[in-house]
């Protein structure tokens, strides 16, 4: 199961990354900034608007480990969309990591034998279950993680899919994403782990989330990659 703990897994290695790369050189700003995150914590830093660019930049042999990069990628891109949610970045961070992993992205849970490439299968199989069980609880959970991971991160391929094929479209997503959280939230198992807030806000901030992972995935995990699709979603 994926829980909030991206920013908790961040080492001091992490953090002297950030004061390098906010610094740009200069060692008495790099001395400062590592007071700062000493004094007050981590998050004045890691929140810092020039930081994901500065990090970007960052042409030493240190360099980010997957989960700073991920945090900060996600945290700066939520607030950009005007989502200032520590808890949901690191959920939806600790996401992007889980889910670039293999074929992670389409099982329930790591080990689970059974692969959904479509949402109309999730929504099939939930219909089948028992709702109280663990199994109905993760599958409501995947669908909103799934619909976020594919719309959000590859749109160009849910566009091509559409042409090719007649596939649904963002709007689809977006609605099978929310309503996946939503019965995610209200089930008891969210309570037993914490999660139900971090559902909650997901089902209500959905089409946002997804446009903000649409600006994530355009501008720093492809940004070499065009298409039609990514110049009118960045008009």
């Amino acid at each position: 199961m994926i829980l909030a703990n991206v920013r908790g897994r961040l080492r001091a290695q992490d953090l002297l990354v950030v004061a390098l790369a906010l610094a740009r050189g200069d060692a008495a700003r790099r001395s400062r900034l590592e007071r700062v995150m000493l004094e007050e914590g981590p998050d004045r830093l890691l929140d810092d608007p020039d930081l994901l660019e500065a990090l970007v930049a960052l042409r030493t042999l240190v360099v980010p480990s997957p989960a700073l990069f991920a945090y900060v990628a996600v945290r700066h891109t939520l607030r950009i969309a005007g989502v200032d949610d520590r808890m949901l970045a690191d959920y939806l961070a600790a996401l992007v990591l889980e889910f670039g992993d293999h074929d992670r992205a389409a099982r329930i849970r790591r080990t689970d034998d059974e692969t959904y490439r479509y949402l109309v299968d999730m929504v099939e199989d939930l219909t089948a279950l028992d709702d109280a069980g663990e199994r109905a609880f993760l599958l409501r959970v995947h669908l909103g993680n799934y619909s976020l991971w594919l719309a959000g991160l590859f749109p160009d391929y849910i566009a091509a899919r559409r042409s090719r094929r007649g596939g649904p479209d963002l709007p689809y997503y977006d609605a099978l994403g929310r309503q996946g959280y939503r019965l995610a939230a209200e089930h008891r198992l969210a309570d037993h782990f914490g999660v139900a807030p971090i559902y909650r806000t997901a089902a209500e901030r959905f089409p946002t989330l997804r446009v903000a992972f649409n600006r994530l995935s355009d501008r720093v995990f492809f940004p070499n990659v065009r298409t039609t699709e990514k110049i009118l979603r960045n008009l």
